[in-house]
């Protein structure tokens, strides 16, 4: 997976203030200290961090609890709480955000493996509404469903969110409201779910529109398949803000929905296609690339279909990676390095159903540029395919260019005689003008004679 989706809070490793050594420490004492510290609101507190394995954390009482939520919301330096692995349950939930309203200073918060339900959800929107610095709330491996996501995204709608971890945790049918959605919320993590193309479908609402702000979307093992693919390629066309979108280990998604994946990366139905293929995306993970797995090779040692569609993707996203900040570059990379490669681009029209030959869309009058931008960044061996490819379009450039000049002397030749008609013609006519102005004058010095004599 290229970027660094790891959440610090995600495993059991974390751990509070450090602990005695000394045998006659005291568990009880340890975590009234501690809390005492939260009360006070201590500067140098910034964390707390406790799991269901300790047995001050499984003896606290429900006003214990809602206690603690209040201290909380009052100190203004606690930047982390996390409360995981069983400390807490629905009941114990419920009595903490009781006390846990508001806070101006919690940036992160875990609340992950604790069996919790829509209920607990419910229990926590009037914080989740009131946290006015919250960046990150970690609820995965609970008991949420989809109810419990779609009150999330609501109680959410203002926050400054930006990031929502919400892995297996039974979420199936998904409502997303794109006006009562978190604003800023830039990585989802949807793992372990049994998502299928319908909630791909709501999930798209995420990533369309020009105000989309998604830039990691985790999708691994739900149950999408190729028309969920579909779905999502559909709405990142024209995406300009998702980077990491991993749909791995999805068993239904088949040769279809990979061939989209790759053609959204890298379209080389056309040049104009690869000129608009997605060029945001860094990294879009749909097969699981082994180093050596026997079972994803052919006979002869080279890559199955599935990881060859993987390994092209990976060039692709490579390719945007390094040109992060001008996505049009990406694409001129991206016509040089595999439109323009013979080999390449012999591989990537076989894994896309693509037949139609490169030069027949150039205009004959380009193909030296284009030739010469083949020998700017290839072997002379792949120039030379080329031109071998090219020669009938290269003739026809000769032929085309002297049917146009045979064409302009022809109609060169038509102006010509029809000037001489013209010409002719402007004689008589003024020849004729001549004789009438004669007649007129005749008539006038007539008239004159005539009132003489009378």
């Amino acid at each position: 997976m290229d970027g660094d989706d790891s959440d610090p809070y995600e495993d059991d490793s974390f751990s509070g203030d450090d602990r005695s050594s000394d045998s006659s420490f005291d568990e009880d004492d340890y975590w009234l200290a501690k809390v005492l510290r939260v009360k006070e609101n201590d500067p140098e507190k910034t964390m707390l961090a406790e799991s269901g394995d300790d047995n001050y954390i499984r003896n606290i009482t429900d006003d214990g609890w809602e206690e603690l939520g209040r201290d909380i919301s009052n100190n203004t330096h606690l930047e982390t709480v996390a409360l995981c692995s069983g400390a807490l349950d629905d009941q114990k939930l419920s009595c903490f955000f009781r006390g846990l309203t508001e806070s101006s200073s919690i940036k992160n918060m875990h609340l992950y493996d604790n069996g919790l339900s829509v209920a607990a959800v419910r229990s926590m929107v009037p914080f989740l509404q009131n946290a006015n610095s919250l960046n990150k709330l970690t609820v995965s491996h609970n008991n949420l469903q989809s109810g419990g996501l779609n009150l999330l995204f609501r109680a959410l709608r203002d926050s400054p969110i930006e990031a929502l971890n919400c892995d297996n945790c039974g979420i199936e049918a998904i409502e997303i409201d794109s006006d009562y959605s978190p604003k800023h919320l830039t990585t989802l993590r949807l793992n372990q779910n049994r998502i299928n193309a319908d909630g791909c479908r709501q999930i798209s609402k995420l990533l369309q529109g020009g105000d989309s702000t998604l830039k990691r979307l985790f999708l691994r093992n739900n149950k999408i398949d190729d028309d969920g693919v579909a779905i999502l390629v559909d709405a990142l066309r024209n995406n300009t803000s998702l980077q990491i979108l991993d749909l791995m280990s999805n068993e239904g998604i088949f040769a279809e929905g990979r061939k989209l994946c790759l053609k959204l990366v890298n379209d080389v139905s056309s040049i104009t296609a690869t000129l608009h293929s997605n060029h945001t995306l860094t990294s879009l993970e749909v097969e699981d690339m082994g180093p050596s797995d026997a079972e994803d090779m052919n006979p002869d040692g080279s890559l199955d279909a599935d990881d060859e569609i993987q390994r092209h993707i990976k060039i692709a996203t490579s390719t945007n990676r390094n040109n992060v900040s001008n996505p049009d570059a990406a694409g001129r990379e991206k016509l040089i390095q595999t439109q323009l490669h013979s080999e390449i681009r012999a591989e990537l029209c076989r894994l896309q159903g693509v037949h139609q030959s490169l030069y027949s869309e150039i205009d004959p009058l380009h193909m030296p540029e284009v030739l010469s931008l083949i020998g700017r960044h290839h072997d002379q061996g792949e120039l030379y395919l080329a031109l071998k490819s090219a020669i009938m379009t290269l003739l026809s450039t000769v032929n085309v260019r002297k049917f146009i000049q045979q064409q302009r002397a022809y109609h060169a030749a038509i102006v010509a005689e029809h000037a001489a008609i013209v010409a002719e013609h402007r004689n008589k006519m003024e020849e004729l003008d001549a004789k009438l102005a004669s007649m007129d004058e005749a008539v006038e010095v007539n008239e004159g004679s005539n009132e003489l004599e009378h």
